[in-house]
């Protein structure tokens, strides 16, 4: 599970809290949502949570550690999926995956297992004795989705994971969201693509201006406003230009 108290985030002399008094607890078993417009503090949330950036003040728990006090425990239990594919372009993606793997200290025994299963899911198989230099958007984007469940994580980050994956892909994908968080994990997604959001999510936050506007099932959410989701989205974040 992941839990935030009080969690603000500012950066250097500005005024302006790029995250303002979020908590918020994510449970296990489930897909959480996360949605909210650009400049609206979700990838400032997400580089929290997965100890990129340190809060200005708050607390983070992933799986009941704190962050703050045992980041490497903390960390080893995250699974991520960033939204940008910088990876080292001058390994074969094989190599890549051997690193991520011992990196998290995963047996050549399990590392063999799971990257043949995965590979097999999204068609990478044939890739992945070439350079990733080589590849394109939607393969980067595999490799890394790959990467984040070498190790069997707790708890799975997804940031814009839609971004380049092909039809079949992209549904492999949310079908795996769906097992992996029946098996007990937590996954937590963030994405513009609402109508995915809409399809996978048990629960969903909605964050503008920082702050945490909407958090509920998207069954409760419908009986309260009677709209869609992206109604609801845009009704909510259409007060202005985000800080």
């Amino acid at each position: 599970m992941i839990r935030l108290y009080n969690v603000l985030k500012s950066y250097g002399k500005s005024s302006n809290l790029a995250v303002d008094n979020l908590s918020l607890e994510i449970k296990e078993g489930e897909i959480f949502g996360f949605l909210g417009p650009n400049g609206a503090g979700k990838s400032t949330t997400i580089k929290m949570i997965t100890g990129i950036l340190t809060p200005t003040s708050g607390t983070i728990e992933v799986d009941g550690v704190n962050i703050a006090d045992n980041p490497i425990a903390a960390k080893s239990r995250i699974g991520f999926v960033p939204d940008n594919h910088e990876i080292y372009e001058t390994l074969k993606g094989n190599e890549y995956l051997n690193f991520i793997g011992t990196m998290y200290g995963v047996s050549a025994s399990d590392l063999k297992t799971r990257v043949e299963e995965y590979s097999r899911l999204f068609a990478m198989t044939d890739a992945l004795p070439k350079m990733i230099g080589s590849y394109s958007h939607g393969m980067r984007q595999k490799l890394l989705i790959i990467a984040a469940l070498i190790h069997h994580p707790k708890v799975w980050v997804l940031d814009e994971p839609m971004t380049g994956l092909d039809p079949q892909s992209a549904f492999q994908l949310k079908q795996l969201m769906r097992k992996y968080a029946d098996a007990g994990n937590t996954v937590f997604f963030s994405s513009h693509v609402i109508d995915v959001v809409e399809k996978v999510c048990d629960r969903i936050a909605i964050i503008n201006h920082g702050k945490l506007v909407a958090v509920d099932t998207l069954e409760n959410i419908r009986k309260q406003n009677s709209e869609s989701l992206e109604n609801l989205f845009l009704s909510i974040t259409s007060d202005g230009e985000p800080q």
